[in-house]
């Protein structure tokens, strides 16, 4: 039994996601955010000492880290969407799985802080906007001949991308001046597997 102890608004809305398009069983064990501090339960230590979800539990172990713990279960089942066969598709594949927390998502997060400071924070936003606007540009042009992050076909890329990208919606500027984003933010939202995922972890602001 796969075991995935999923945090409310969290990252690990992606492994349900994932779940699901693998056709894998699984059980969510869902935890609620700190109303004031909008922090992860103290909960979440008793699985692993950092309290940080997604965790897995699965074949004995507790897994960490949404990208470790999507290439742990894509390689278990024989590499399902996993790194495409076509060696520029598999690195691309690769790098977005690792672009989406190592590059994306920590300017996101100065966002969210920044945002909370009020006015202490405003000489901030702008060039954080500008600078995360780099990454959105690139993007937008990355999908100009393709329909999916790492290639022709839907992957695990995909949702790793989904996050980010759907929090940047919200926050970050992703806007009508980027029609292909939107587009595919579009498409994943349209997959069954997603609208799945959904019912099985509850609400999510970034739908």
């Amino acid at each position: 039994m796969i075991v995935v102890h999923h945090l409310e608004n969290s990252r690990s809305q992606r492994i349900l996601w994932l779940l699901e398009e693998l056709r894998l069983a699984y059980e969510v064990r869902r935890y609620e955010r700190d109303a004031k501090t909008m922090l992860a339960p103290p909960e979440l230590r008793r699985v692993h000492p950092l309290g940080k979800s997604p965790l897995v539990e699965i074949d004995g172990q507790v897994l960490a880290e949404t990208g470790a713990i999507v290439e742990y279960l894509t390689a278990r089942e024989a590499g399902r969407l996993g790194p495409l066969a076509d060696p520029v598709a598999g690195q691309r594949w690769r790098h977005f799985v690792h672009y989406a927390e190592g590059s994306l998502m920590p300017p996101l997060f100065a966002m969210l802080v920044v945002g909370r400071l009020g006015l202490l924070g405003r000489p901030a936003r702008k060039p954080l906007r500008r600078m995360f606007a780099v990454h959105l540009d690139w993007l937008e042009s990355e999908l100009a001949t393709r329909d999916w992050f790492a290639g022709d076909v839907f992957s695990a890329a995909d949702v790793m991308m989904s996050f980010p990208l759907e929090a940047s919606r919200q926050r970050a500027g992703l806007d009508d001046r980027y029609p292909r984003l939107q587009s595919w933010l579009g498409r994943i939202h349209a997959r069954a597997g997603y609208r799945a995922a959904l019912q099985k972890g509850g609400r999510y602001a970034y739908a």
